[in-house]
């Protein structure tokens, strides 16, 4: 009872949260770069690790330039393109296109790319067993459930000869396309943000790299596998700033994209996330 009380809590506060942020404008309205001696709040969404991380080293150089950077934080994939589409933010930071793509068909919404920052390797991470060379028969192994990020966690384990997918099945795959299962893996879809909690429960979990993240795992130190982040996948995977629909062109939120794509940026990157995070810029 304990537990079910805070979860309505907490959600009870993000919706308050939005409603505030929201109420009575429209996060498109005037819009544009400061004049001298002035500012302007610009509300961003995004997932704590690494996105918000990453906003937050870009706070004082926006606010030097009179751009107020107001970081909404978010612990799920699908309230952030909600508010976005709304009205309620600017712009958010968590998610790659075809996530994205994904959603709008989904949900009807029209969110767009505005620019490229990172990519984040998926990693098959130990639970109950803890070697890919020594499977157990009948392994439970989790993925992520939502479309996109599934088909991508089917074709990790293809690569690390775990499963074969149907001829073609490629960033379309689900786990009707396995065609070849010799340890008869049984594969259990959670929700991203629940992956790393569940791994005591299960053989191994295929888990985004921001999830990894705040779970305390890298994927240096800790995945067995993990996908190239040189491959053609970090570039279509690659985790974008996006607005609405008819903002991708505003310069308010074109100036964040540019300042988060700065040397200092990259090297933050580079030093803090221990190769869960691949800056693409």
């Amino acid at each position: 009872m304990k537990r079910r009380i805070l979860s309505l809590l907490i959600v009870v506060i993000v919706a308050f949260s939005l409603l505030q942020i929201g109420c009575g404008r429209d996060s498109g309205d005037e819009l544009a770069l400061p004049a001298p001696g002035e500012t302007i709040t610009l509300v961003v969404g995004a997932t704590p690790t690494p996105h918000a991380q990453i906003l937050e080293q870009v706070v004082d150089v926006l606010y030097e330039e009179g751009i107020i950077l107001e970081i909404v934080e978010f612990t799920d994939f699908v309230l952030p393109n909600l508010a976005l589409n709304d009205g309620e933010l600017h712009a958010n930071y968590f998610q790659h296109v075809p996530y994205m793509e994904s959603f709008n068909n989904e949900h009807g919404t029209e969110v767009v790319p505005v620019g490229g920052i990172h990519y984040e390797p998926l990693g098959i991470y130990p639970g109950r067993s803890d070697s890919l060379d020594n499977i157990p028969d009948g392994a439970i192994i989790a993925i992520p459930q939502d479309v996109t990020n599934a088909a991508r966690a089917l074709n990790l384990l293809e690569a690390n000869g775990l499963i074969t997918l149907a001829e073609g099945a490629g960033l379309l795959a689900t786990a009707r396309d396995i065609e070849y299962n010799p340890h008869n893996i049984e594969i259990y879809e959670v929700a991203a943000a629940q992956l790393a909690r569940i791994l005591p429960d299960v053989d191994f979990a295929v888990i985004n790299g921001n999830f990894a993240l705040q779970a305390g795992l890298t994927v240096e130190r800790d995945a067995l596998a993990a996908e190239d982040p040189n491959s053609p996948a970090a570039q279509t995977y690659m985790n974008v700033v996006a607005a609405r629909a008819g903002y991708e062109d505003n310069p308010v939120i074109l100036r964040l994209v540019e300042v988060i794509q700065s040397e200092a940026i990259r090297q933050f990157i580079l030093d803090n996330f221990q190769g869960a995070v691949v800056p693409l810029f």
